[in-house]
C-alpha cells in the first residue's frame, strides 16, 4: 500500500506540467483572460438532483465497472511486486488474491458511499467545476473528496458518508480476508491510501477530457453535472 501512495503521488506530479499547460491552451483562446491568472465563475448556476435512476447507474459503473477493475489490478500489481501481504504469496494465486481483495475494498467502500449518502439525504457524486484556472479547479476537486450536496438547490456539506467510505472497505478487508496479524491500525492506514486515491479520482474527473461520445460520458454522466440543461439528470 505504501508503493500504491507513491505511485499516486509520482503520476500526478508528472501530470501537473501537462494540466498546467492545458489549461494555459484554454484560456488563451479568451480574449478577455488574461494568460496564466487563473479565473474564478460563479458556481452551481444550475443543480438538478440526480433520479435513482441515475445514482443506481453510477454506482454500479463506480463500484463494478472497468476503473475499478483497472484500479484493483493496478494496485494489485504493485502489491504482488511488494509481497504484501507475504501470507499470499507470489504466482498467479497470489496475484489472484491481492486483486479479489483490492476490488472489495472498492466495491464495499462505494456501497457504503452510496448507502450512507441514500440515508443521510445527500448526493455525492463528482461535479466538475464550473470555473477557471488550473488552482480552482485543483480545489474543487480535493474539496469535493470529504464534501456532498443537499437539498434542492444542491448546497455543499461536509459529507460523512465520503469520509466513512475508504474505511469500511478497509475495516471488512482486515477483519473479513487479511491474515490475522492486521489489525485495526492496518486498515486505518489503508483506508488513508483509499482516501487520497477517490481524491486522485476526482482530479482526473475534474480534468480529462470527457466529450459528448466518451464512456465517462455514456456511463458515469460526470460532465453534464451542474449544467444549465437538464441532460441525462432526467
Amino acid at each position: 500500500m505504501k508503493v500504491s501512495a507513491l505511485m499516486l503521488s509520482l503520476i500526478f506530479i508528472a501530470a501537473l506540467p501537462g494540466l498546467v499547460a492545458a489549461q494555459a491552451l484554454s484560456d488563451s483562446t479568451d480574449p478577455s483572460v488574461v494568460p496564466g491568472i487563473p479565473i474564478r465563475l460563479q458556481t452551481d448556476l444550475t443543480y438538478i438532483p440526480p433520479t435513482q435512476s441515475t445514482m443506481f447507474h453510477n454506482y454500479v459503473f463506480d463500484a463494478f465497472g472497468p476503473y475499478p477493475v483497472s484500479a484493483a489490478a493496478l494496485t494489485a500489481g504493485l502489491n504482488q511486486f511488494t509481497n504484501s501481504p507475504p501470507e499470499w504469496r507470489q504466482g498467479v494465486e497470489g496475484y489472484s488474491k491481492r486483486f479479489g481483495s483490492d476490488f472489495g475494498i472498492i466495491a464495499v467502500g462505494t456501497t457504503a458511499r452510496y448507502g450512507l449518502a441514500e440515508a443521510f439525504k445527500e448526493d455525492t457524486m463528482y461535479y466538475r467545476c464550473e470555473c477557471r484556472g488550473f488552482l480552482p479547479r485543483l480545489t474543487h476537486a480535493a474539496v469535493s473528496t470529504l464534501t456532498g450536496r443537499r437539498g434542492k438547490d444542491g448546497h455543499r456539506v461536509f459529507s460523512i458518508p465520503s469520509l466513512i467510505a475508504p474505511y469500511a472497505g478497509t475495516m471488512t478487508a482486515v477483519y473479513g480476508w487479511y491474515p490475522r496479524r492486521y489489525g485495526a491500525r492496518d486498515a486505518f492506514r489503508m483506508g488513508n491510501y483509499s482516501l487520497l486515491g477517490y481524491m486522485g479520482g476526482n482530479i482526473s474527473l475534474e480534468f480529462f477530457y470527457s466529450g459528448p461520445h466518451s464512456l465517462l460520458n455514456r456511463m458515469h454522466l460526470n460532465n453534464a453535472h451542474g449544467s444549465p440543461d437538464e441532460g441525462p439528470n432526467k
